[in-house]
């Protein structure tokens, strides 16, 4: 028998209306009524074994699909332990949607069960963060979070609710889902921009996540290849212009960011990863003038005065910008030398690295599991990086051939994404292959969630690095100090039989000449298989910051 309309229906029937297949979740009783509701509308249910897994599930949905994402986490510590993926999806401005529980209202004072106020934990890392009123306001409070989640800059909004109010009858609320109505740019902003790049002798066009958040992949490709503009992708912006691409610089990335007379940086913040905005000055070239472009003017750099900004939909901003660079006279013949030295230096790297990626060393270099990999991921296989050194070398080795199919923490940096990220793109990517690469250390984080995996069916291919140590950390320590501390990890662990004991597949690879047979028995297997694989703790990734 059905039971009546409740809080929970309606808070279920809106985030239909909002795109949301999927809610991700861990058990708890103050959020029993939206189980209920995703019963009675027809959405599925994927539980987890930590909720940190239900909300990096939630924001990868968002960031592969481009659709909202939900996670339901019940009272006190089921929400207190989504907090590091509510900070991950604030960082990377994921549209995430957070439904908690909250004990009654009618004991609210008297020590209930898990008794907390949520909201002033979650505001600094939200959009917004609150408590709907009542039961009868649930579908409007839930129709105001996906909206703002969604507005730019997207980002994850928090609702809670209490458990007695979730309970009650409320009315489902009509919904009539808005699209953002796209921010248009300054025209004399992009006309600045138009006339620096054509000023500019050595310019370098850098792609950002947001670039494909705001479905913008096209039109930011056909903006480079019309004025052949040098490119280095940064996050999701990878793969925007595929592997092998004549404009594609990454390789050259020292050279490009260091000589560069223009830097133009779309999508993604000037923090750490880009040198927090400093770009040129490199064999004594003088500092190179730079140009912030962000999807919403609360995104654009404050820390740095850049020589032009703008921001606005990005779609618009590549097709306005490009208008402008045609009246500003850019001629793209000014800078082909440069773009020339660039493709030369990086297919130089390229050729390079030859040996290490073939390398026959014992113990293996970590350099050989990319070589291998290479040879059977497919077009569309999504890549999911989770760990320091060892993810490091991925996102050196691994160039997506398509947009939107690279994953990693952002510039949180917030290891332990791994298993939820993949539960994400095996049902948002069914036909593709799904391969996440782990540190050791990472995986001490959520490997448990191979259980999550293998009760609901989702193959996934997960390949370690096992050195047996943080290597992030023991590395730099021992050229500070001569020594290190808390940074070993037990060599060889058998992470491998851990994936079996829970009913998945894996091995233990120890020999260069094996890494190949086994990834493709782990592809063949149609289980959750983990390839790990011991290498060399002496083999440290060349870094040139920490990012402090």
């Amino acid at each position: 028998m059905e039971s009546a309309k409740h809080a929970g229906d309606a808070a279920v029937a809106v985030s239909k209306a909002y795109g949301v297949e999927t809610m991700f979740t861990l058990s708890g009783g103050h959020v029993f009524p939206l189980y209920d509701g995703a019963v009675h509308e027809g959405m599925r249910i994927l539980d987890v074994r930590h909720e940190q897994s239900a909300v990096f599930a939630a924001e990868a949905t968002a960031r592969l699909t481009r659709r909202p994402g939900l996670a339901v986490l019940t009272a006190g510590p089921g929400i207190t332990n989504g907090v590091s993926g509510v900070a991950t999806a604030h960082f990377n401005g994921s549209p995430v949607v957070v439904l908690g529980g909250r004990a009654p209202q009618s004991r609210w004072g008297s020590g209930a069960l898990q008794e907390m106020d949520h909201p002033p934990l979650l505001a600094p890392i939200t959009k917004l963060a609150f408590t709907a009123s009542d039961a009868e306001s649930v579908g409007q409070d839930v129709e105001l979070a996906f909206r703002t989640a969604l507005a730019p800059h997207r980002g994850p909004v928090f609702l809670d609710v209490y458990m007695d109010h979730l309970f009650s009858p409320s009315p489902i609320h009509d919904v009539e889902t808005q699209t953002p109505s796209p921010l248009e740019p300054d025209p004399d902003a992009l006309a600045s921009i138009a006339r620096l790049i054509a000023e500019a002798e050595r310019p370098v066009l850098v792609l950002g996540s947001d670039v494909w958040m705001d479905r913008a992949e096209e039109a930011a490709r056909d903006f480079a290849e019309t004025w052949r503009l040098p490119v280095i992708p940064n996050g999701q912006g990878r793969g925007i212009l595929p592997a092998g691409h004549e404009l594609l610089v990454t390789r050259a990335r020292g050279l490009a960011l260091g000589q560069a007379d223009l830097v133009i940086v779309i999508g993604t913040p000037l923090d750490f990863r880009l040198g927090y905005g400093w770009f040129g000055g490199k064999d004594g070239a003088p500092l190179a003038k730079v140009v912030h472009i962000a999807d919403a003017p609360s995104q654009l750099a404050t820390h740095m005065q850049p020589a032009a900004s703008a921001a606005g939909d990005l779609s618009v901003v590549f097709w306005s910008l490009g208008t402008a660079c045609g009246e500003a006279g850019v001629k793209p013949d000014r800078h082909a030398a440069w773009l020339a030295r660039l493709s030369e230096t990086a297919a130089a790297a390229i050729a390079g690295d030859a040996g290490l990626l073939a390398a026959d060393s014992d113990p293996i270099h970590p350099m050989r599991i990319y070589g291998e990999l290479a040879r059977v991921l497919d077009d569309d296989a999504v890549v999911i990086g989770d760990g320091g050194d060892f993810v490091s070398y991925a996102g050196k080795y691994v160039e997506p051939r398509r947009p939107g199919n690279w994953l990693d923490p952002g510039p949180y940096g917030c290891l332990g994404t791994g298993l939820g990220y993949s539960i994400a793109a095996r049902l948002a990517r069914p036909s593709s292959q799904v391969v996440l690469l782990l540190g050791d250390g990472a995986a001490g984080f959520s490997l448990m969630d191979v259980d999550t995996l293998v009760r609901h069916n989702l193959p996934v291919v997960m390949i370690c690095g096992n050195n047996g140590m943080w290597g992030l950390e023991k590395h730099p320590m021992q050229l500070l100090y001569g020594y290190d501390v808390a940074a070993e990890l037990q060599p060889n662990c058998r992470y491998d039989q851990v994936v079996t004991a829970l009913g998945g597949g894996g091995e233990l690879v120890t020999k260069p000449s094996e890494i190949g047979p086994a990834l493709r028995r782990a592809f063949d297997s149609g289980v959750p298989y983990l390839v790990n694989i011991a290498t060399d703790p002496q083999i440290a990734y060349p870094r040139n910051t920490t990012g402090v």
